[in-house]
């Protein structure tokens, strides 16, 4: 956007570009849950044994609040990256 053309500020932008789309999607959660959609990734929710009703159903368990923590863990290390 400002003409800057480095290829290390490329890369800062793609990393929060990431980091900015996977917050954007656990903040949407909620509506699209409503709505019945789930748009997270399903292994990391197979990998602690939630499955998309759980989260149309808003349950509020342990194992629903990790699938969470490791998706946002994502974006933190896109961060860290910057």
């Amino acid at each position: 956007i400002l003409g800057v053309r480095d290829i290390h500020a490329d890369h800062a932008a793609s990393h929060i570009g990431k980091a900015q789309g996977i917050v954007t999607c656990l903040r949407a959660t909620p509506y699209h849950c409503s709505r019945h959609k789930v748009f997270l990734p399903i292994d990391i929710c197979m990998l602690h044994g939630v499955s998309q009703e759980d989260f149309i159903r808003g349950k509020q368990e342990k194992n629903v609040r990790d699938v969470i923590y490791d998706i946002a863990s994502q974006a933190h290390i896109h961060l860290e990256h910057v």
